[in-house]
């Protein structure tokens, strides 16, 4: 069942693409987040699911559900921050007058394509940053995005392409806060990460500048167990290790999450308190705060985009069924 179908969550539309593994359920016109992932196999929700009676608060902040995008990922320190001689000013929306996960919140995105074929099928999406004044305000910067997402059996790749319409250089970076359930059974779960330090945070969890060693998280490489875990880390991803989450139960069911190994450097892992029921992995392209730390992007990961540039980015997110 290679289709893709139509549905309602809150009074807009779904669009919900389908194989014999998966049913992933997209929200165009509220931020263009995949807002469902069912396990047709498992019968398993993987993502955090908004519920309908959830919608005030998934409007206030829908960075809290499914695989939200963020442009930028993250905190600024005071919303603040100069690049190339020009000052930029973004919402203050978090403690200590900073702000947090960037412009992209609940805008329309056009479908623009839907794809039906023998290997999977796809969804496309689009949107213009000119159409929302309020992102204008903060980043008065014409940008356009296209995002498809391809489900292929147990597989699906979501890919983003960002077009810079504007007159002079940008810094950019992205991220997803993607929201994976551990059912209220952390201790069945081991994350598999491959990192070689901790981004050194402040009170206000804004990065130093500095990395410190990963200690006992240095786990997360060979696969750290969730029993007990509380997590709102940054962790640096070596020169030569894959940009690769692994998350499995004790029975080998699971899932595998990985990104483009030239694009994304950084790691951010947070559980909302001691790990019970959920756990982010999330994919950064720059570090937070990047554009006031004091290195180059090969260490804060901050891109460029110049005028007419197009930069493309992927991830990808694959289902792990064990052998019965």
């Amino acid at each position: 069942m290679k289709q893709v179908t139509k549905g309602q969550w809150g009074g807009y539309d779904t669009y919900i693409l389908h194989s014999s593994e998966l049913e992933v359920t997209l929200l165009p016109r509220l931020g263009n987040s995949v807002i469902s992932l069912w396990d047709r196999k498992e019968e398993r929700q993987i993502l955090r699911r908004p519920d309908e009676s959830d919608q005030t608060f998934f409007m206030q902040k829908p960075y809290h559900f499914g695989i939200p995008l963020l442009v930028p990922p993250g905190r600024i320190r005071k919303g603040q921050f100069k690049f190339e001689g020009i000052d930029y000013q973004f919402d203050q929306n978090t403690a200590g007058d900073n702000h947090i996960h960037g412009l992209h919140r609940t805008q329309a995105w056009c479908v623009s394509d839907i794809e039906e074929d023998e290997e999977g099928c796809a969804v496309t999406t689009e949107f213009r940053t000119v159409d929302d004044a309020h992102w204008m305000e903060q980043f008065p910067i014409p940008l356009k995005f296209e995002m498809t997402y391809r489900l292929e059996g147990a597989r699906l790749k979501q890919s983003l392409k960002v077009t810079h319409l504007g007159e002079h250089r940008i810094p950019f970076g992205i991220g997803y806060h993607t929201w994976f359930m551990i059912d209220g059974e952390p201790e069945r779960w081991k994350l598999s990460l491959p990192v070689e330090s901790i981004y050194e945070l402040n009170d206000e969890l804004l990065p130093s500048g500095e990395v410190l060693p990963l200690g006992q998280l240095d786990s997360l490489n060979q696969g750290m167990n969730l029993q007990g875990t509380n997590f709102d880390t940054a962790l640096r991803i070596g020169d030569q290790q894959p940009v690769e989450a692994l998350l499995l139960r004790d029975d080998g069911y699971g899932l595998r999450y990985t990104a483009d190994k030239n694009l994304f450097r950084h790691w951010v892992v947070y559980t909302k308190g001691t790990a019970e029921q959920f756990l982010c992995i999330e994919p950064y392209t720059w570090l937070p705060d990047a554009p006031n730390i004091p290195k180059d992007a090969s260490f804060t990961g901050l891109l460029t985009l110049e005028p007419g540039q197009s930069l493309e980015l992927s991830t990808t997110l694959e289902m792990i069924y064990p052998d019965r």
